[in-house]
């Protein structure tokens, strides 16, 4: 394995740093406060050929991979942004890009992915459910045939990015489960307008993520015509996977790096910080050793990351390695972030210093976009072989 990045990965990094470092770490914490979606922030991103770098070059994009976009998004959240830098390519790249590359028709495809890549369209993927959570195959959403199209109808919970969307990617059931093969049979994926008769959104107030939206949404008889079919009429379950797996690629991706820039902001404190003499607090051990535990398991769970990234864009199987290095990086992440506060003290807990949105930010992702409970039950089951335990 070669771990040195070659010339154009070299000025992806660099390009990525620049368009983070231009707006920093005060942008983030007025956008935060204000829970603004960050606009200039993205379309910045795409703009500068970031947003579209693993989507084909056909339609716009840069025709790279997910490793390539893995450097990306840590970057740009290492330089303020934090963890939910993450969750702007999982719309975006991800939800839109990746599932309209992989399975849409070829006129969505020439349509709407340079809108994505541009930054022109922003996205969203409406796939959780109040009474299914975690347990996808579950979900009562159906999408019933009407002529050459359907009418889908259902709730969906904790979708993110509704109110900045054009579209939503949305997974629904058009068989019942009574007529299916199997839970896996009957699951469809379509591309439709987020402004549409019959759909509606209302936000949810939260903790953390503040620039992006949570939100619940509701179908009452939408319409959804036949060109919104993405991929295959009842069999969008291992399609699905593909998106989801890729989704957490860029979820770890934004985590390592938000972890970074906590450990990067505490040494900063810490070296300037004296206290009882003239030596800074960050010649004491008990400041020491936390932050370089920290760093050590950024480091693992960032170097896991690049596998899963550079199997997926070797077609080889990467689900193993993206699922076990989001546990990582999200327990990583948010146990550096609580150290690095406690290194600064009082001054951690204060908003001018940042650490506490990165804290907030970062602790959604122990259970989403899927829990570490359930990342421990694929390892044990299909990593080790163990039997299923749910």
């Amino acid at each position: 394995m070669d771990f040195q990045l070659n010339d154009v990965q070299r000025m992806m990094v660099e390009s990525a740093r620049q368009v983070g470092e231009r707006f920093g770490l005060e942008y983030w914490r007025e956008h935060d406060a204000k829970k603004a979606f960050p606009k200039e922030f993205w379309l910045a991103v795409c703009e500068a050929g970031l947003g579209g770098a693993a989507l084909p070059e056909a339609y716009g994009g840069s025709g790279l991979g997910m490793f390539e976009l893995s450097l990306i998004v840590d970057t740009l959240a290492s330089t303020g942004g934090g963890s939910t830098v993450g969750q702007l390519f999982m719309i975006n790249p991800i939800f839109g890009g990746v599932s309209i590359s992989r399975f849409g028709s070829e006129k969505m495809k020439q349509e709407v992915l340079p809108k994505i890549i541009s930054g022109e369209i922003n996205c969203s993927m409406a796939l959780t459910e109040p009474d299914a959570g975690t347990n996808t195959l579950e979900l009562k959403t159906f999408a019933r045939a009407e002529g050459d199209g359907w009418r889908l109808s259902g709730r969906k919970v904790w979708i993110t990015g509704v109110a900045s969307a054009q579209k939503m990617l949305v997974i629904a059931r058009t068989k019942k489960l009574a007529d299916s093969k199997s839970r896996t049979d009957g699951l469809t994926m379509f591309m439709i307008d987020v402004e549409r008769e019959g759909l509606t959104h209302t936000p949810i107030d939260k903790l953390g993520t503040c620039t992006l939206d949570s939100s619940s949404v509701f179908f009452d008889d939408v319409r959804v015509e036949p060109d919104e079919l993405i991929g295959t009429l009842h069999g969008g379950w291992r399609e699905l996977l593909d998106v989801l797996n890729t989704e957490r690629i860029v979820t770890t991706s934004g985590l390592v790096g938000s972890g970074s820039l906590a450990i990067r902001l505490a040494v900063e404190y810490a070296n300037d910080r004296k206290v009882f003499g003239d030596r800074s607090i960050s010649s004491y051990q008990g400041i020491q050793f936390p932050l370089a535990q920290g760093y050590a398991e950024i480091q693992a769970a960032r170097l896991l990351n690049h596998k899963a990234a550079t199997n997926f864009d070797q077609n080889l199987p990467y689900g193993s390695e993206a699922n076990a290095a989001k546990l990582l990086a999200a327990q990583a992440c948010s146990t550096v972030t609580e150290k690095a506060m406690q290194a600064m003290g009082g001054m951690g807990y204060a908003k001018e210093f940042h650490l506490e949105r990165l804290w907030r930010d970062c602790r959604l992702f122990r259970f989403a976009p899927v829990s570490e409970e359930m990342v421990l039950n694929f390892i044990a089951n299909h990593d080790l072989g163990m039997p299923r335990s749910y």
